[in-house]
Order: structure tokens, then sequence, then C-alpha cells
């Protein structure tokens, strides 16, 4: 009896995402297959985000710790626990390319518009990977953010401490010059647990757009990994009550 209403919402909000999405999607083609449009089919998806959030009783607490430019690219890292992740970062400002598996690709209707909107990775194919990078510094080059999730997965057994991050992104910054703004999405983990169960508990959620990290301020591309981490890790541990120390 305890799981039933957590099971109906979870049911309702599967739906309201299907449905949704099958509204937009005509919307989203057209910015596909028309010259020059990505960015549209881009914003559409950010309006999305804030409209399923609203109609599946989920609020979003948005806690802005740094001025974010309009127009200026950023390199935007969140930590990974909770299929709700991707969803959520949709309430990233600006136009923004998500780097994402490439299994989301065989994902029916949703595959093709990820695929063709963001960029897709098989972190088992050196080749892929370093594909990747280029497509992502060519749209920073073109003034489009990116959004990654360093841990390159849901990985970790004991959220919220996170798993090592990779590295591509940190080489990319340094390389592009481009700042990294760390995300922390401070609750996901609780609301929709990497589990069998795939239950949604109701409760307020949180992001954290962190003070961007200027590359020019560190000597390495592992010195701003690690400050990355820190932010990220250290959110995540005073809004879960752990003592970070």
């Amino acid at each position: 009896m305890n799981k039933l209403l957590p099971r109906l919402h979870s049911i309702y909000a599967a739906v309201v995402f299907i449905l949704t999405f099958l509204l937009i999607f005509p919307f989203i083609l057209v910015c596909i297959w028309m010259p020059g449009w990505k960015k549209y089919g881009r914003k559409i998806n950010r309006y999305w985000a804030r409209v399923y959030f609203s109609l599946i009783f989920l609020p979003v607490k948005i806690d802005q710790k740094g001025n974010i430019k309009k127009g200026k690219p950023y390199i935007y890292l969140a930590n990974h626990f909770s299929y709700l992740d991707v969803a959520m970062m949709g309430f990233i400002p600006g136009d923004v390319l998500f780097v994402g598996k490439a299994s989301i690709r065989k994902a029916p209707l949703f595959g093709y518009y990820f695929k063709k909107l963001h960029i897709a990775v098989d972190r088992e194919r050196v080749k892929s990977r370093a594909e990747t990078m280029k497509r992502a510094g060519e749209a920073l080059d073109r003034g489009s953010g990116i959004v990654l999730f360093p841990e390159g997965g849901i990985y970790t057994q004991n959220p919220p401490k996170m798993v090592h991050f990779k590295n591509g992104a940190f080489r990319l910054s340094m390389e592009k010059q481009i700042p990294i703004i760390p995300v922390t999405l401070s609750f996901n983990h609780l609301i929709l647990p990497d589990d069998s169960q795939l239950l949604l508990h109701k409760r307020q959620a949180k992001m954290v757009l962190h003070e961007a990290l200027d590359p020019r301020d560190f000597d390495s591309d592992e010195s701003l990994k690690e400050k990355c981490f820190e932010v990220i890790q250290k959110q995540l541990y005073l809004d879960n009550g752990i003592n970070p120390t």
C-alpha cells in the first residue's frame, strides 16, 4: 500500500512524457529538416522540460550562484545518479547540446531526435569518443553550450557520493578556453532512485548552477577536473545533510 501512490505517480509521469513528446515531435521534425533551425528544436526541448515537470507536479528549485552571460558558450557538467537527470538538464539556459550514450539512438522517435539535435557517444570505442569531442568542440565554436555527465553514466553504488570523472570535458575546456559550470542535481537519487522499481517519490527537486570555472585559472585539465568534482560533491553532501569533511 505504501508503494501504491508512488507507482501511480510513476505511471502517470511516464504517460505524460510519451504524450507530450509525441505532441512536440512534429515541430521538432520541422526544425531538424529546415536548414539552420536545429537550435529552435533544442529551444522546444527547453520549454518541454519546464512544462513536463509542472505537469507531473515535481517542482524544481534553481539555485544560480554565478552570472551566466547570454550568448556565451559554457560546458555544463553535472552528477548523474538518476534517469531523471537528463530531463532536468533541460532547465539549463541557452542553446546547449547534450552528450549522451549511443544506445539512446535505439529509442523509437526519441533516438532520432537525439541523434539529429545532440551528440551520442559510444564510450567503448576510442574512435567514437574522439569524434564526440570533435563535434562538441565544433558546437562550442558555433557558440552553443555542451551538457555532459562526467561520470560517464550512472555508476555510483553509494549516492550522493560520485565516482571519478572522465577527462574529456576538461581537456576540451582547456583546449577551447571555455568555462565550465558545475551543476549539482541534489535530490534526484531520492526522487527517482536507480533501481529496478523505477518509483517516483514526490519532493522538491533542486538544481544548483555553480560559479563558472575559468580554465585560465588552472594549470592543467587534471586540476580543473579536481576542482569541478570538489564543487559538485561538496554541494551534494551539504544538501543531503552529510558532513563534507
